[in-house]
């Protein structure tokens, strides 16, 4: 199992402030690219991945979206089908069943609560689990160890906080994917490519 936690900044918070022009409602294009990038292969669907939303816009920050479709069972019951043609209307449904205080499972895997990024990292490195940051100054991701079932934490086109960033450079491993700047959704397929290709040598 693989995770990655995507943070954005202008991500809406609130089910009706999305509207048709995905750019105009806190960039969700980029979250729904990122969403595709996480999941979808030609043909065929991850089924290792389990994907963290952050959305810190408005109107009602900070939303924690967590994803982890399930394909077995019967459709509307046991299962949400994820189709990359709808996946703004997905995160629009979960937004809208938000629930305060809580996490709530909206869907067959698929939850939300309000919870900042930091708290999220935090709970994530106290279950003993190995995060790295995707940050263009950390080791290159082909010279490191990669621990069993790692975390990957990437920021959208305006990044992360630079006073949350200091912090989270503390706790977490800094990884580069090279010197070029790509998409969120960009970067998300090279690490992607890059455990399934150490996966691949290992059987």
């Amino acid at each position: 199992m693989r995770e990655f936690i995507f943070y954005s900044r202008t991500g809406p918070t609130a089910g009706n402030f999305i509207k048709d022009d995905l750019m105009k409602s806190g960039r969700l294009d980029i979250a729904i690219h990122t969403v595709i990038a996480a999941f979808f292969l030609s043909h065929s669907f991850r089924n290792d991945v389990k994907l963290h939303l952050v959305f810190a816009g408005h109107p009602d920050p900070v939303k924690h979206l967590i994803l982890k479709p399930e394909n077995q069972g019967q459709t509307g019951v046991d299962k949400i089908y994820l189709s990359k043609k709808d996946v703004s209307g997905l995160i629009k449904r979960m937004l809208y069943k938000y629930k305060p205080n809580i996490l709530s499972e909206v869907f067959p895997g698929y939850w939300i609560e309000k919870k900042p990024l930091m708290k999220v990292v935090e709970e994530l490195v106290e279950e003993g689990r190995s995060i790295y940051l995707l940050d263009s100054r950390g080791e290159d991701i082909r010279s490191i160890n990669i621990e069993p079932n790692p975390i990957f934490l990437l920021g959208d086109h305006l990044g992360i906080d630079s006073k949350e960033l200091k912090r989270l450079k503390k706790i977490c491993t800094p990884v580069s994917i090279g010197k070029r700047t790509y998409f969120a959704s960009q970067t998300l397929a090279i690490v992607n490519n890059e455990i399934d290709r150490r996966e691949e040598n290992l059987t």
